[in-house]
């Protein structure tokens, strides 16, 4: 959530800013702000609403003039979204501008401390303070005045500093919230996310915690919060600059979805050499493997539902209990982490706040941690003690697609090799698998074509007000996620319910016409959601089934039937979402939804 983008350099600052401002509108936000130094002051303009808001009132940049700037898509946390609470947030003077993500937790405290000084707030913001904090300490040294900020603030943070005494300086911190440097021949960056400047450059560092960049317009400085000069070592950003762009796609989120063939396949194929599978990032002995004695999932969103898929298949292949949390409630439960155990982070963008506080308490309590992110060099990548890459590339639509089919098949990889190597898998079962698991991206393509099928049927349901999804065991995650995927970008209320728990009190919410999306792929749970769908039938709902080819007797209880192909039943997600995927999306297009940026949505939640 919220977006920071900065620039000195040899062009005009405010075009690029805005360029890289609407490379990260998918971050969520609700107002959007800049502030340039025009070579005599710095100009600040603040605009509510999309960010062409903003553009149009300074014709994309052109009205303001300079070299070296800041700018910021802000997501309210402390004060309506309005002109006074955007940022970028200044002292009295305009002499200091500040853009900040993340939450200042003691900011009342200084707030306090600030007004008995004379100081004077405009707005409810916690980053105000930053701007007048700076300027308490600021005595003619940019660096030090940033330094002794930080050692007062608690929370997270990152931020972008603009000081027009120093206006061939731009200055960056960051602790628990992304930011990166980038650098070219042209001039060099700061930046939320690596799309708002892969259009620039692919050389990037990334800001550890705690730690603090001076970016001049030919050279980069990085130091510690006591102003200790370090080295640091550029990063190569591979990714296809045209993967962020929409490539003649209506939305993101649709692109997203036909990229998830190649997704997994990229995922998978590079795993696997000589019949096995190998994870070389993972830097964990076959021995260490089998001494795990029990796994933690700790994940939000859609990637908890990623981990509820992997504790049925984990623990059904490789006998190994697993516990599976939401991540904002992990620690506030006092978890139990014995030794031998592993706890797994799942995270997207490898920033989301609840997920990295997770694994620094494991990691805290002596337990080993394994993140399985998207983004290479992020907070959980550089902090767990293992890490695997879903190697999705750039995911820029709000609910995400891609990125969880990849977390999914790597979740299939990891139950199986730890089933292999703890010697609950037979060679030949292991090998069955194995061929089954490389069939998947074929298998979702043809899916996908069906999405005139599903967009017709998405149709009848755009004025729907409630729609719930039932299934039992993997079938009940799928359904968490098909759920999820309604919800957040049509707005129509929906929920998942394990199937058996229709009758515990759910049931009296089915009324005649009430769509019920029952999913079927499990052979042993079969017949126990065939019951499942007689109960909703008998109320008057109208029931959509998604079920393995050749399961022809749903026909005779279920409105609407879509086949998937056979596969391993441990598999059966991959699949089974696509048709839930498209649903969710015809369903938000036909409502005339903002499918990529979902209202109240952020991207990568940077806060708790």
């Amino acid at each position: 959530m919220c977006g920071i983008v900065g620039y000195i350099g040899k062009k005009q600052a405010a075009p690029i800013i805005l360029d890289g401002l609407s490379k990260l509108e998918y971050r969520g936000y609700d107002s959007a702000g800049i502030a340039v130094y025009n070579g005599n002051q710095i100009i600040t303009k603040k605009a509510v609403g999309r960010l062409k808001v903003l553009e149009n009132l300074t014709h994309g940049g052109e009205n303001i003039k300079g070299l070296s700037g800041i700018g910021h898509t802000r997501w309210a946390t402390h004060g309506a979204p309005n002109d006074l609470n955007a940022h970028p947030h200044t002292n009295s003077a305009g002499t200091i501008a500040v853009v900040h993500n993340g939450i200042i937790e003691n900011y009342i405290k200084l707030r306090e401390k600030l007004t008995r000084h004379g100081y004077e707030f405009v707005s409810e913001t916690d980053t105000e303070v930053l701007a007048h904090l700076l300027d308490y300490y600021y005595k003619g040294n940019p660096l030090e005045a940033v330094t002794k900020v930080l050692h007062r603030v608690e929370g997270s943070y990152a931020l972008g500093i603009l000081f027009s005494d120093f206006p061939d300086e731009v200055y960056a911190a960051r602790k628990d919230s992304p930011l990166i440097v980038g650098q070219s021949e042209e001039g060099n960056f700061i930046a939320s996310d690596v799309p708002a400047i892969l259009k620039y450059t692919r050389t990037v560092y990334y800001l550890d915690n705690q730690e603090v960049a001076k970016i001049g317009r030919d050279n980069i400085k990085f130091y510690t919060v006591d102003e200790e000069e370090i080295e640091k070592k550029p990063k190569t950003v591979d990714w296809d600059a045209d993967a962020a762009e929409k490539a003649g796609y209506e939305h993101f989120m649709l692109k997203e979805m036909y990229e998830q063939p190649k997704t997994v396949a990229d995922t998978i194929s590079p795993r696997i050499k000589n019949k096995d599978i190998v994870f070389e990032e993972l830097k964990l002995t076959d021995d260490e493997l089998r001494a795990i004695n029990r796994i933690h999932i700790v994940a939000c969103g859609s990637a908890y539902h990623t981990g509820v898929t992997a504790k049925y298949v984990i623990e059904s292949l490789a006998k190994i209990p697993v516990e599976v949390d939401v991540a904002s409630e992990f620690r506030y439960r006092h978890p139990l982490l014995e030794k031998g155990s592993m706890v797994i982070v799942i995270s997207q963008s490898g920033e989301t706040a609840d997920t990295l506080a997770a694994l620094r308490e494991s990691k805290e309590m002596g337990i080993k941690v394994l993140g399985i992110v998207n983004v290479v060099g992020s907070s959980i990548a550089r902090e767990a003690d293992s890490v695997i890459y879903t190697w999705a590339g750039p995911e820029i639509a709000v609910a995400t697609t891609k990125a969880y089919s990849a977390q999914l098949v790597v979740l299939y990889m990891l139950a199986m090799k730890l089933a292999k190597v703890r010697g609950r898998l037979a060679d030949k079962e292991f090998q069955e698998m194995l061929k089954e698991l490389q069939t998947i991206p074929d298998q979702i393509e043809l899916l996908l074509g069906q999405k005139q099928k599903i967009q017709h049927f998405a149709n009848r349901y755009v004025g729907a007000k409630d729609i719930f999804f039932i299934g039992r065991g993997i079938d009940y995650a799928i359904s968490l996620e098909g759920s999820l995927k309604l919800k957040e970008i049509s707005y129509i209320h929906s929920d998942a319910y394990a199937a058996g728990e229709l009758k515990h009190g759910t049931i009296s919410l089915i009324e005649d016409g009430t769509l019920v999306v029952a999913l079927s792929t499990q052979p042993e749970l079969f017949a126990k959601t065939i019951s499942n769908i007689k109960e909703v039938k008998a109320r008057g709902a109208f029931v959509m089934a998604v079920t393995n080819e050749g399961n022809k007797e749903i026909e005779s209880e279920a409105d609407y039937v879509v086949y998937i192909p056979e596969i391993n039943p441990y598999f059966t997600n991959s699949l089974a979402i696509i048709p839930l995927q498209l649903f969710a999306y015809y369903v938000a297009v036909g409502r005339g939804c903002d499918v990529d940026k979902p209202r109240n949505l952020a991207k990568s939640v940077t806060v708790e």
